[in-house]
């Protein structure tokens, strides 16, 4: 996903595989771009090495991830990108690769205001906002649901979301799928409406669809989600899909 506007160069949400559809589009002499990594698990991280812009002598992508333990981001990055895991390595990319290590702080990116606070999960990881122009976006892409049935959220994660014009929420689970795997460190399409609900947010987009889900079944969870969201006086609910342009 990527959040693009005026005074500030693309932002990037994760480095998964959809990366590479979007360096066709985006590839330029002068590419430069920040990239917001929610945690290092590989479907986030994976895209990096596909991304064509970075390829190029003149390009820079910084790249913000929450702090590791033990490991610097740059080692954490070099460890995966290297044989036999992967041919291509951190030093073989032509372009400049900056990494910044994030914990609960804001920062600014140009006219982009960024926001990172600790979500549950498994491992380091951070949800961010994003505040620009007056309109204000949250991404929580992977949130360990803390129980069966649960409606308590993390405080923090109640404070990054609030009142924002769109939420990016994990959705993976139905709630027979949740029971098998609640520790995974995701959560229930019910769990992404109630941390909507509590937050006050406008418009929530569902979003870490499980990879055995199909688009009918995608189809029928919005639509239930719908129903529960317009009980709890959230706005409007979608399905996060590839090719799919929001403007606020």
């Amino acid at each position: 996903m990527v959040v693009d506007g005026d005074g500030f160069d693309p932002i990037v949400l994760d480095l998964g595989t959809g990366l590479r559809f979007w360096g066709v589009t985006a590839a330029r002499p002068d590419f430069r771009a920040s990239a917001l990594v929610s945690h290092l698990h590989w479907d986030h991280v994976q895209g990096l090495p596909f991304f064509s812009p970075i390829h190029e002598a003149d390009s820079r992508l910084d790249i913000y991830a929450p702090r590791q333990e033990g490991v610097t981001l740059e080692e954490a990055f070099n460890a995966f990108l290297t044989p036999p895991y992967f041919p291509v390595t951190l030093k073989d990319l032509a372009g400049t690769v900056t990494f910044t290590e994030l914990g609960e702080e804001t920062f600014e990116l140009g006219a982009a205001t960024v926001t990172s606070a600790l979500v549950p999960h498994l491992g380091p990881t951070v949800g961010y906002r994003i505040e620009t122009g007056g309109v204000s976006i949250a991404y929580v892409s992977d949130h360990q649901q803390p129980g069966c049935g649960a409606t308590a959220v993390s405080e923090r994660v109640l404070a990054l979301c609030s009142g924002v014009d769109l939420l990016i929420h994990d959705a993976q689970y139905t709630d027979i799928e949740f029971v098998q795997k609640r520790e995974w460190g995701h959560c229930t399409l019910d769990y992404a409406v109630e941390v909507a609900a509590q937050a006050g947010v406008k418009r929530l987009a569902l979003f870490h669809h499980d990879p055995s889900h199909t688009d009918d079944m995608v189809d029928s969870m919005l639509r239930q989600a719908a129903r529960a969201a317009a009980a709890r006086g959230v706005g409007e609910v979608m399905a996060a899909s590839e090719g799919l342009r929001i403007s606020l």
